[in-house]
């Protein structure tokens, strides 16, 4: 998966206690519209693509939290998006947010070389590898 970047808020967030990253239920979201670090806090703030064709958001990621030695980390299930009847896209940014709150306070993003388009029977999965982030 592409390189993971944080919202700036989410910072202020975990300091808030606006986030349980072990319990509260993160998702993402498909985007064609840049991030802001700096200027995006909310989902409302960042355009998601419209859900059809296969693509329903908000994509549950299953997140669990665990902290060992003063590292913690955060991890996600690999999710598969599948179009179907017609395309998915374009987007460029999948953006990870918590959907357990009132407002969906964004967390971060990642962001692909260029737009993709699924066509009608083509996937894409995330990768969160080993890790989404670690807090140190």
């Amino acid at each position: 998966m592409a390189t993971f970047n944080k919202f700036e808020c989410f910072v202020g967030d975990v300091g808030l206690k606006l986030h349980n990253l072990n319990t509260d239920t993160l998702a993402i979201y498909l985007s064609n519209a840049a991030p802001s670090a700096s200027l995006d806090a909310v989902k409302a703030n960042l355009a998601e693509i419209t859900n059809e064709h296969g693509y329903t958001a908000p994509v549950d990621i299953e997140n669990t939290y665990s902290q060992t030695g003063g590292i913690g980390t955060l991890a996600g299930v690999d999710k598969v998006i599948t179009a179907d009847g017609g395309t998915v896209g374009p987007f460029q940014y999948v953006v990870l947010y918590n959907s357990s709150n009132g407002t969906d306070n964004l967390i971060g993003w990642w962001v692909y070389p260029a737009s993709i388009t699924l066509q009608d029977g083509e996937t894409f999965t995330t990768n969160f590898a080993a890790s989404i982030l670690t807090i140190q």
